[in-house]
């Protein structure tokens, strides 16, 4: 693809994001899940290059979806941002990570400040979640599942708050070494690797369950956020996901394809050239004519797929300092 036309599509993304933007400033079809949608629109905008204060139509709209995820109501006293939209802490992750990107971003000193403190009291509940008391033999410790005092840990949750938790670090916020060290563990007892003559292998949802494209691509991910960037589990996950092909109709493929993107533009060289060009071909082939992307057709869909493919196609500028390499 030319250049042009992944900043066409880009561009269209986020006009279409601009259009779903509510009077309040939220970007979400309705109040299910609107901090967590909100906060990813946001990310996905910044991820190709807007900024708070630029002087546009889009520097405004990032501007009112800010002011409504900093608003008092959004965030529970306890630090959490998961409740009150009810998108638990898989939206409690995104909206942290957005707050860790944010921080020395902000309009000005005053709105810095509120982010720091929003910040460090969402980081803080993160890191008293991890240590609940888990279920079982210990395959779960180190992990995070859907509340703040579950018992057991998935994947998916657990990436979004291993990112939250590596950018807030980013930002000065204090992360204890031994969370990170302890999410690595509990990201290793998630993969299995596949006998072969070359190392290959996926990441689980779960410890020994539900492996595939999603879940391999997030762990692979997740593991480099982690500063492990030569472990043998990414070396592995991304030798699996350069041998098949990108498939929209595979199970949350937006999802994936945004740590695809991401994860294997880390590895550099072949890998980044052949990753960013099959994504580039496959999201432009399947974008709606309104700008968006859809995968399974429920509203709040779009507003996430549109911000997930913006994020997956974002690889190119790298604005987003937690995917620099």
């Amino acid at each position: 693809n030319t250049p042009d036309a992944v900043e066409v599509s880009v561009a269209a993304g986020v006009a279409y994001l601009m259009s779903r933007q509510n009077a309040d400033g939220s970007i979400s079809p309705d109040a299910t899940h609107a901090t967590a949608l909100t906060s990813l629109a946001a990310l996905a905008m910044i991820g190709v290059g807007h900024q708070l204060t630029d002087p546009t139509p889009e520097g405004e709209a990032l501007r009112k979806a800010i002011a409504f995820v900093l608003r008092e109501d959004r965030q529970h006293e306890d630090g959490y941002f998961g409740h009150r939209d009810g998108s638990r802490m898989y939206g409690h992750g995104i909206t942290t990570l957005l707050l860790g990107e944010l921080l020395g971003m902000g309009v000005d000193a005053e709105q810095d400040h509120v982010i720091r403190e929003k910040l460090t009291r969402a980081v803080e509940l993160i890191l008293r979640s991890q240590q609940m008391q888990k279920f079982g033999d210990g395959q779960y410790e180190g992990g995070w599942r859907y509340t703040p005092g579950a018992r057991d840990a998935d994947l998916s949750v657990t990436v979004w708050q291993v990112m939250a938790l590596r950018s807030a670090l980013a930002a000065d916020i204090e992360v204890p070494a031994a969370a990170i060290d302890q999410a690595v563990e509990y990201l290793k007892r998630s993969y299995e690797p596949e006998r072969g003559e070359e190392p290959m292998g996926r990441f689980g949802y779960q410890p020994g369950r539900s492996f595939g494209y999603a879940t391999t691509a997030a762990g692979m991910l997740a593991m480099q956020v982690c500063g492990r960037y030569e472990a043998p589990e990414v070396i592995g996950a991304a030798n699996w996901l350069l041998s098949r092909r990108l498939n929209p109709g595979d199970t949350w493929f937006f999802y994936g394809t945004f740590y695809y993107a991401q994860g294997l533009y880390q590895r550099g060289g072949d890998a980044a050239e052949q990753s960013r060009s099959r994504v580039e071909s496959t999201l432009l082939s399947i974008q709606h004519e309104n700008g968006s992307w859809s995968g399974t057709g429920v509203a709040q869909e779009r507003v996430y797929a549109t911000s997930m493919a913006l994020l997956s196609l974002s690889v190119r500028y790298h604005y987003l300092p937690i995917y620099q390499r």
